[in-house]
């Protein structure tokens, strides 16, 4: 069967080839009857533009790039689905790009890769939002960035969730169960998420009239292990906590299989609640109690914009989305 050229759909679409070109390119001045007729001729006949002929039309690469340095593999498994979602809607490709977010040579690295692949543009995930040296960078080179959950500072093209009330209001939820030795596991210093979420617990407990511990906020890295460990710390005081913050779901795992291994119950001695609802959530026993951010629906959102940006040459904004508190069977009320 022979390939499905432009020519056909400009002569079935009857318009030009330049015009066909326009709506494939997400361009202006294409009015919006001759979009939906163009489109439909497109899906009609199958054309799929030829990738090569895009880059030598438009002098772009059609190529974008995820930066990621995360440990949490179920985080970071969604917003790559999201950001490929955008990606095939606009007939870009997608290139993944893992990073150490402390290495000295993280600039030159990226910087390397944005000339050597020719990239129209890159999607930052956590904690690479943050790094004001290679922001900058990629502002000298004139590389269209889109962030996700960025800090105050950096906060231009991206998506962005209310972390700080979400925490806030999970805690209330700990707090009319009767708890009132709720601890918190941090995530990474480095994470502008982990900021958020531990001003969330402070402001929860300060709602509810609760004095703050200490003792009750130990330090994790957004692991298994890490939520594992930060776990038995707490335990092991002589006032443990009834109930635990962890700061996303991984970590919030690790707390349940700590307290499972002294041969506790989850959430009888102990609730444990989590943030994000990535699949772990729903998939261990019990069920994570978690703030749900829609982690997929924001890589496709953060993919967007920047696609916006780059075909619009400088626009594309900040969106927000809603959460929700998943309430499921880790949590329950205080004992005695």
């Amino acid at each position: 069967m022979a390939r499905v050229r432009i020519e056909d759909v400009a002569a079935e679409a009857g318009v030009s080839m330049k015009t066909v070109s326009r709506v494939l390119n997400e361009e202006p001045n294409v009015s919006e009857s001759t979009r939906e007729r163009v489109r439909a001729v497109v899906e009609r006949l199958q054309y799929r533009p030829h990738p090569s002929a895009r880059v030598l039309a438009g002098r772009r690469s059609y190529l974008v790039a995820m930066l990621y340095d995360n440990p949490s593999s179920n985080y970071l498994m969604e917003v790559e689905l999201g950001v490929l979602d955008a990606c095939q809607a606009q007939h870009y490709n997608l290139m993944l790009a893992p990073l150490v977010y402390d290495a000295k040579d993280i600039v030159s690295k990226v910087e390397s890769l944005v000339l050597q692949s020719r990239l129209d543009g890159v999607v930052l995930t956590p904690p690479i939002t943050d790094d004001a040296a290679l922001l900058a960078r990629l502002d000298e080179l004139e590389i269209p960035w889109s962030s996700i959950s960025p800090t105050e500072s950096n906060r231009r093209i991206g998506v962005v969730v209310d972390e700080r009330s979400a925490v806030a209001d999970m805690v209330a939820h700990l707090v009319s169960l009767g708890h009132r030795r709720i601890a918190h596991i941090k995530g990474h210093a480095a994470h502008g998420a982990s900021a958020w979420r531990l001003a969330g617990y402070r402001d929860g407990l300060a709602n509810a009239g609760i004095a703050p511990d200490e003792a009750l906020v130990v330090q994790g890295e957004f692991s298994y292990d890490s939520g594992f460990d930060a776990t038995n710390r707490l335990l092991d005081l002589p006032d443990p906590p009834t109930a635990i913050f962890a700061a996303n779901d991984d970590m919030a795992a690790g707390a349940i299989g700590a307290i499972c291994e002294r041969g506790m119950s989850v959430p009888r001695d102990v609730s444990v609640c989590g943030f994000d609802d990535t699949p772990i959530a729903r998939h261990i026993y019990p069920s994570l109690t978690t703030v749900r951010q829609p982690t997929r629906e924001m890589g496709r959102l953060a993919g967007l914009e920047l696609l916006k940006a780059i075909r619009d040459h400088g626009e594309g904004g900040l969106v927000t989305v809603p959460y929700t508190l998943e309430l499921r069977r880790s949590t329950g009320p205080r004992r005695g």
